[in-house]
């Protein structure tokens, strides 16, 4: 089950699990659209690996399987740079 962190690691935008919008690598890694697609060019500067559109968890499954809370976040930013 993926963990949807709840932020943007790069400029710390709320990405709710159950709205399009999130881009995550194979480590989970989370990035919003702007940042994955303009700042990262769909690299992970964490791994090197590629950036995909995370899908959606509906509401209705969060009792049992709740988004993360666990927020990570780069205040010196994020660069392509891997």
């Amino acid at each position: 089950m993926l963990e949807m962190r709840p932020g943007c690691e790069c400029c710390d935008r709320d990405l709710p699990a159950d709205e399009e919008g999130a881009f995550i690598c194979s480590f989970e890694c989370t990035w919003c659209r702007d940042c994955a697609d303009h700042v990262l060019k769909g690299v992970c500067p964490n791994c090197g690996g590629t950036l995909s559109p995370r899908p959606t968890r509906a509401r209705a499954k969060w009792a049992n399987s709740p988004p993360g809370t666990r927020r990570v976040f780069k205040p010196e930013g994020c660069s392509a740079g891997f």
